[in-house]
């Protein structure tokens, strides 16, 4: 496997952040006098809303002003971090051409969306990564409404965090929103931010040069005997994000945030997605609310709620629902007690209290946790504990040391040496998760399909039916989650913080008979994770 974990020491300049609500495309410059010789500073635009129908996305390099003080070198999706809004309704046909004007290939994976296989994006699996100058369509069929998103899948660890990625929404016929917001959260590393007043032009490449986030030489560790660890406990080799030092909201930290206004009485949708690898635990602050979907998929007799910190682990999409009915200024905060967080966080804004502060953080306390298992009212499912499947499978995921590198490991191995869930279709999978890692979370995400979950740590849930496509597994922790195969193809089934990807841990699941068509060329770089 090409790309390998990396606690990195050497920092570079990263980028990954998404939008909500439309604007226009194209480029700025810098609002300084540049060093000489002088040529502006290639800034990104506001992320635009565009019509999936029929639209061209371009990868480019560009510049990402996240505050007043600081610009981050990205990779963008027309020229905006997040890209473009892509926005259909259901039954829409969805054609999107991806056009790579960078040095490196790219791809797009539709993440959470059943699409077919061939459309899913995954370099080397499905089809060959879009080489530089070369162009890729996309095109299938709206079929289930709600919140997605969409990321380059080609070395994901790295271009993730270089600003490839956007949202992607299907509206149902039912949809009735007065305001209607999306907000993708993120975190960066701030290292090789630019002084706009002194830098030229470096965005052919993003500024990225030398940066890999999928690679590691434990060897760089000094001071650290491998002689003699633990593997099963792997204590104090817990995966250090601390380099993660800045917070964003849909590309923009602290108060450069845009406001999200409103206006009493209305009705009001904000739908979180997480593009990043932290889990943040988000609060609405002076509202009632309730939790209307997750992961795209609607909660069954959704309760109204207050006061609750909402965890949105990587990949994961939660969608909130209020009426703006308590006039004044309020957060939507992230809550812990790390300075970092005290970035993340919008202001709802009610129309005709712009000068008006009625809120302050709270972001140090500790709030009850919202828990989508025992949320909602039950309702008839698909799956239960008690009936009988075609398979089951024991998913164990584990953090070890190989070859002098930290690894993620499925069954103990790692990818592409896992084994993969051979499946025909129609048959029904029982899937088991246990984390058996000291310190990571891993939030296994299932490309292609639904799965419901039924039990936590041997408890079926107390409350509506969870569907998702990504469930985070905290350590200590047994899932069992079922789907059905009812999408040919080959999938990927991997950890999305993408460093635990890199380094490991990925399965798949492979329909007995499929046969694609595709044949990777040997020529492309491809490099699925």
């Amino acid at each position: 496997m090409k790309n390998k974990l990396k606690i990195w020491l050497a920092i570079g300049a990263i980028s990954t952040v998404v939008v909500g609500c439309a604007k226009s495309e194209g480029t700025e410059t810098a609002s300084k006098p540049v060093a000489s010789p002088s040529i502006p500073l290639t800034l990104t635009r506001e992320t635009p809303v565009a019509d999936g129908k029929e639209y061209t996305i371009a990868a480019k390099a560009s510049n990402l002003r996240v505050s007043a003080d600081k610009t981050l070198p990205v990779w963008t999706f027309n020229n905006s971090v997040p890209g473009p809004q892509i926005r259909v309704k259901v039954g829409d046909t969805v054609k999107i051409k991806l056009q790579n004007e960078l040095e490196e290939p790219v791809s797009i994976h539709w993440h959470g969306y059943p699409v077919p296989n061939g459309m899913d994006g995954i370099p080397g699996v499905t089809q060959d990564a879009v080489v530089p100058g070369k162009t890729f369509t996309y095109e299938f069929k709206a079929t289930i409404p709600g919140t997605y998103w969409y990321h380059s899948h080609q070395d994901s660890v790295n271009q993730l965090d270089k600003g490839l990625y956007g949202s992607f929404i299907v509206e149902g016929a039912d949809e009735d929103y007065d305001r209607d917001y999306t907000l993708v959260l993120d975190e960066w590393m701030s290292a090789d931010s630019m002084d706009m007043g002194s830098h030229t032009n470096n965005a052919q490449n993003g500024g990225m040069e030398g940066m890999n986030h999928g690679s590691m030489d434990m060897g760089d560790m000094e001071g650290m005997d491998h002689s003699h660890m633990d593997m099963g406990d792997m204590s104090g080799m817990g995966h250090d994000m601390s380099m993660y030092d800045l917070y964003t909201i849909n590309g923009k930290t602290g108060d450069a945030i845009d406001k999200l206004t409103v206006k009493q009485g209305e009705k009001v949708r904000i739908r979180l997605i997480n593009a990043g690898y932290l889990t943040h635990t988000m609060h609405l602050h002076g509202h009632e609310f309730k939790i209307v979907s997750s992961d795209g998929q609607p909660v069954n007799s959704p309760a109204v709620i207050t006061d609750q910190g909402i965890a949105v682990a990587p990949g994961e999409r939660y969608d909130l629902e209020f009426i703006a009915k308590n006039p004044g200024n309020w957060l939507l905060e992230e809550h812990g007690n790390e300075a970092r967080v005290e970035n993340m966080r919008a202001v709802i804004a009610y129309e005709g209290s712009e000068n008006k502060q009625t809120d302050a953080s709270n972001a140090p306390e500790e709030l009850p946790q919202f828990d989508l298992l025992k949320y909602g009212k039950q309702a008839e499912t698909r799956f239960s504990l008690d009936q009988s499947f075609d398979q089951e499978v024991l998913l164990n995921l584990n953090t070890a040391m190989k070859g002098g590198e930290m690894v993620y490991t499925i069954n103990g191995k790692v990818f592409p040496d896992t084994d993969p869930i051979r499946v025909d279709r129609g048959e029904k999978v029982k899937v088991t998760f246990i984390n058996h890692s000291s310190k990571d979370d891993h939030p296994m995400h299932l490309h292609g399909h639904f799965f419901q979950v039924l039990s936590k740590n041997g408890q079926p849930l107390e409350g509506a039916p969870v569907i998702k496509d990504t469930l985070n597994v905290k350590p200590g922790e047994k899932y069992v989650v079922a789907f059905e195969a009812d999408n040919p193809g080959e999938w990927m089934f991997h950890c999305h913080d993408l460093h635990h990807a890199s380094a490991g841990m990925v399965t798949d699941v492979k329909y007995n008979g499929y046969q694609s068509g595709y044949t990777p060329d040997p020529n492309v770089d491809n490099i699925p994770e």
